[in-house]
């Protein structure tokens, strides 16, 4: 394990030691002889003059002796850098095959680092990684070895000990995720701090080299990352088939939108008061020719980095208004079509305008889009772009749809700055909200304060008759979720309503004009 405040103590070191361990010592054979023969005569002066040349030899000093290499170090952290890192992971890789040893390898990861950046400026990140730094390294014991891999990455390689499991793995991630997240003071502020951390042990580790452990743990980083920030996984066999579907994706992404193998499929939104479909979100599903149908939180993070989500964003606004004009010749009462749009779509200039077009192209009301925002968009505004451009998708007569809200921290201001037409519960607050009564002072919170503001409420994840009636009788305007229906293709929908609607008027009638 490297401490940074040791970093100018090694280098010292390094340069110092071979000089007295070495040959070069020789050199100062003159100047040793001569204070023998002046503090000891000319005895000491033939025994120094002698001996010392021949207590060298007998001890190795002129062989081949091993150099000590030097080691790159951070100038920010003072730990090492990826080449001394990989060098030393090669020796523990070695090292734990020996039966009875075992090791693991962790990569750390600070989240949105780049807004860090954004937030508070270049010298107070490096502050952060400086200390964050620190504070790994005492988490860790002396024979441990940690690098920094990136700006906002760290990797850390455990000696080879006898007793290491999956379980003390995920306390050791527990404890350098509490160490990294620990508020950090700066320029008198304190700035909190999350952490996402992958690990593999030796003893999972799918090739025979370092190089690929530390690939197997990146990549359980990336899974944890996929699921939410601050979150901690191990490396399996299903990491890997993630890993590779991933690759195989990233190929595949391009063609895929433009054969439309990636294409809405649609769940229904009804009325909590009559039962009616009062809409569909249009949700990107991919059908893979070889993996079939693919989940969203697999592929949208290939498409992101792929830089391919605006071209979703087009793809799936004009198979969304396709539907509404299907839905309407074939005489079904579908009164809006919900599209997400993510923030590299919100960041065009050109947004509100192509949206403009599309909507006159159609023949469709504006009122019949629903342009569906994440909270966390809200919160953050990051650009004036993205802020004019929500504005302006309102004042064409879109309605604004505040997604998954209760995750993020959107402002009653920014709710009302950006004319929010409609709220939509988190998920993570319907379930079981019939049997928590937490849960249903929460979604009575909720419901309480879109009231007050005279906003429309939807709650998403609606899984159970008990959770559709509760929200009916806290006043809840609509519901989406599995207990409704899944999410299906277009030419699915068209039975569907059907269906529910011959539902609907054979329910019976309850009140004083039934019978």
């Amino acid at each position: 394990m490297t401490n940074p405040s040791l970093g100018l103590l090694t280098r010292l070191q390094d340069r110092i030691a071979p000089i007295l361990t070495g040959p070069p010592i020789l050199a100062f054979l003159p100047a040793i002889t001569l204070a023998a023969f002046w503090f000891g005569g000319e005895l000491a002066l033939i025994l120094v003059s002698l001996g010392f040349p021949l207590i060298f030899a007998a001890s190795g000093g002129f062989g081949d002796r091993p150099v000590r290499t030097l080691v790159a170090r951070d100038s920010v952290t003072g730990l090492m850098l990826r080449d001394g890192f990989d060098a030393t992971l090669e020796q523990v890789y070695g090292s734990a095959a020996t039966p009875g040893l075992r090791s693991a390898c962790f990569v750390l990861e600070i989240d949105e680092y780049g807004k860090t950046i954004e937030r508070h400026g270049q010298a107070a990140a490096d502050l952060i990684m400086q200390r964050s730094g620190v504070r790994l390294v005492s988490v860790l014991r002396d024979g441990d070895t940690i690098a920094r891999m990136g700006d906002s990455r760290f990797a850390v390689c455990l000696m080879p000990v006898q007793q290491l499991d999956l379980e003390l793995c995920i306390q050791i991630s527990g404890r350098l995720q509490s160490a990294v997240e620990e508020p950090i003071s700066v320029d008198g502020l304190s700035v909190y701090l999350s952490c996402s951390i992958g690990f593999c042990l030796h003893s999972r580790a799918p090739g025979d080299t370092g190089q690929e452990w530390l690939a197997a743990a990146s990549d359980a980083l990336t899974e944890a990352k996929q699921v939410s920030a601050s979150s901690i996984r191990a490396y399996s066999e299903e990491t890997r088939r993630k890993s590779n579907l991933r690759s195989d994706l990233r190929d595949d992404a391009a063609n895929a939108l433009e054969n439309g193998r990636i294409q809405p499929w649609y769940q229904p939104q009804i009325s909590t008061d009559t039962g009616k479909v009062t809409g569909f979100e249009a949700l990107a599903r991919w059908t893979h020719p070889t993996h079939g149908l693919i989940a969203p939180d697999t592929f949208l993070p290939v498409l992101e980095e792929a830089g391919l989500m605006e071209r979703l964003g087009q793809v799936m606004l004009y198979q969304a208004l396709t539907a509404l004009k299907a839905w309407d010749s074939a005489g079904l009462d579908v009164p809006r079509v919900g599209v997400n749009f993510a923030t590299d779509e919100l960041r065009n200039p050109g947004l509100v305008d192509k949206i403009r077009w599309e909507l006159d192209r159609f023949d469709i009301a504006p009122e019949r889009l629903s342009v569906e925002i994440l909270e966390t968009v809200f919160a953050d505004c990051p650009d004036d772009i993205v802020t004019r451009n929500i504005a302006g998708l309102a004042e064409l007569g879109c309605r604004i749809d505040l997604d998954d809200f209760g995750t993020g921290q959107a402002s009653i201001a920014a709710i009302r700055r950006f004319a929010v037409s409609r709220i939509k519960i988190d998920r993570s607050f319907v379930t079981k909200a019939d049997r928590d009564p937490e849960q249903q002072r929460l979604v009575g919170a909720i419901l309480s304060m879109a009231e007050r503001l005279d906003l429309e409420t939807l709650a998403e994840g609606v899984e159970t008759v008990g959770e559709h009636a509760l929200l009916a009788q806290l006043g809840c305007d609509h519901v989406q979720g599995y207990g409704i229906a899944r999410p299906m293709p277009f030419e699915q929908t068209l039975e569907w309503v059907a269906g529910h609607t011959a539902k609907l008027r054979t329910a019976p009638r309850i009140g004083r004009d039934a019978g």
